[in-house]
């Protein structure tokens, strides 16, 4: 690879996710009607506010097409949060009178006005992001430190890392995604003061990795220059942050004891490096704009399933009614615990993988635990060891347990232990997961309950029907690449 050729694939990249002037106007228009707005409304509450725009519209980091604009309104800490909730949604209805409530920490206002998408948030107006009464207090904290740093080539350079995120698929901080969030892309840019300096670092390290911008100016340099994890120097008058076991650890500026980074999977920072790699030994614009992926149809399912020789159930239930957020670590943790119990039967699970559709909608979608196991089907027989013989009276309740039972073969001694080859209770994992025994896996709460209501269980062939609901999902599934 030479430089050249990478300059020219950045360059022409750059050029398409850089908003051009007329863009850029429009989106300052829109965004000072809006705050004039939320100002207006302010005065018709019995507290003081103010707005501040926020997030990557603010710091001119947006991608050329995106058409997001958060505002913040700020309110006084001595309101309670009942009373914050009610006056962040007056002002939100009525900046938006067409928009919807969502809920995160606590409920806001999002809505569309002139082709935009706008959020507007009621935080506190703390003093400090250390002071947060709320989650989103942080926010304009993070804003303020970035734009007293950011240049517009360092903003050049955030927009090329979230577009090749995006491309790779690690570019989002919601608990679907678990990757690379906004605020965290451009903390890494500051750090490293472009584009190709992070993409060449970040193919050499060699998790864990710790990065401290505090008290430093965003100076490039606070990187452990080694990538083996070790701590950057800070000035002694920096307060100390916390400790954290994450792969990637990026200290927040405004807040020492969190880690910006800390929703980021393992997998997700791996598949990143992976994909920094690629991108210096060959660049092209498609790990930037990749093709969209193709729905696999049932047929090619099936195809697979005969190919692989292996057993398929999946789990399907209509989705619970949770935000994103909230449903996908239980789906994940659902999905954990069923295949878990499905090899500690002896099933020896493959792979799994879970998704669904219909998250946060008023109609239900359906949700599954996709799960691929290397055995299809156990003996009728288990065997069952009891204790040494020598271990007196614990070995003779083992042996008395079992001694009249017409159902089991034995007790015999085999070695120096009592040992029992008795019915096994589930010789498939469809016959495990259409039982009760389901219930006793941990599953998440809403999941539990949604199965608590109803599901069907499918197997092999049969589950080649969900790729009519879920064929991109099933198609990565089936043919998997980094």
């Amino acid at each position: 690879m030479t430089d050249d050729a990478l300059d020219a694939v950045l360059d022409r990249v750059s050029e398409r996710v850089t908003p051009d002037a007329d863009e850029r106007e429009r989106l300052r228009a829109v965004a000072t009607e809006l705050t004039a707005r939320a100002e207006a409304a302010i005065e018709e509450l019995p507290v003081d506010g103010d707005v501040t725009q926020v997030g990557s519209s603010a710091r001119s980091t947006w991608l050329a097409g995106d058409r997001d604009i958060d505002l913040f309104v700020r309110f006084p800490t001595e309101i309670d949060r009942e009373e914050l909730e009610r006056c962040g949604l007056d002002v939100g209805h009525a900046v938006l009178p067409d928009g919807h409530e969502e809920y995160a920490e606590h409920p806001y206002v999002k809505g569309e006005y002139e082709g935009f998408d706008v959020d507007l948030v009621p935080c506190y107006a703390v003093d400090s992001a250390t002071e947060i009464r709320s989650a989103v207090d942080r926010t304009p904290f993070h804003d303020a430190f970035l734009q007293a740093r950011y240049t517009p080539e360092l903003a050049e350079a955030a927009r090329l890392l979230k577009r090749f995120m995006k491309g790779v698929g690690v570019y989002g901080s919601d608990l679907r995604t678990e990757g690379f969030s906004g605020y965290l892309v451009e903390l890494l840019v500051l750090e490293y003061g472009g584009f190709r300096p992070l993409v060449e670092a970040a193919a050499e390290w060699h998790p864990p990795v710790r990065f401290d911008l505090r008290g430093d100016g965003g100076r490039p340099g606070t990187a452990d220059p080694d990538g083996d994890g070790g701590t950057a120097e800070v000035p002694p008058d920096v307060a100390e942050a916390a400790e954290f076991d994450d792969p990637l650890v990026v200290i927040d500026p405004t807040d020492p004891d969190r880690n910006v980074a800390a929703v980021l999977s393992a997998a997700n920072l791996a598949r990143f490096q992976h994909y920094c790699r690629e991108l210096l030994d060959d660049p092209r614009e498609s790990l930037f704009f990749p093709e969209p992926t193709e729905s696999i149809d049932p047929d090619s399912v099936r195809e697979h399933l005969d190919r692989r020789g292996s057993h398929v159930v999946a789990v399907v239930f209509d989705t619970p009614d949770v935000v994103e957020d909230q449903l996908y670590p239980q789906l994940r943790r659902s999905l954990g615990g069923v295949a878990d119990e499905l090899d500690r039967r002896g099933f020896d699970t493959l792979r799994a993988t879970t998704f669904a559709n219909g998250v946060g909608e008023s109609a239900s979608g359906t949700s599954v635990l996709f799960v691929e196991t290397g055995v299809g089907e156990l003996p009728a027989v288990e065997r069952h060891e009891g204790p040494p013989v020598h271990v007196g009276e614990h070995a003779g309740s083992f042996y008395d347990a079992y001694a009249d039972d017409e159902s089991t073969y034995g007790p015999f001694v085999d070695g120096d232990r009592y040992v029992v080859e008795r019915e096994r209770e589930h010789r498939t994992p469809e016959a495990l997961l259409r039982s009760d025994t389901l219930f006793d896996v941990a599953l998440g709460t809403h999941v539990e309950t949604a199965l608590g209501e109803s599901y069907e269980v499918l197997v092999g062939d049969e589950t080649a029907t969900l790729a009519e609901e879920f064929g991109e999902a099933l198609r990565a599934y089936f043919e998997p690449a980094v």
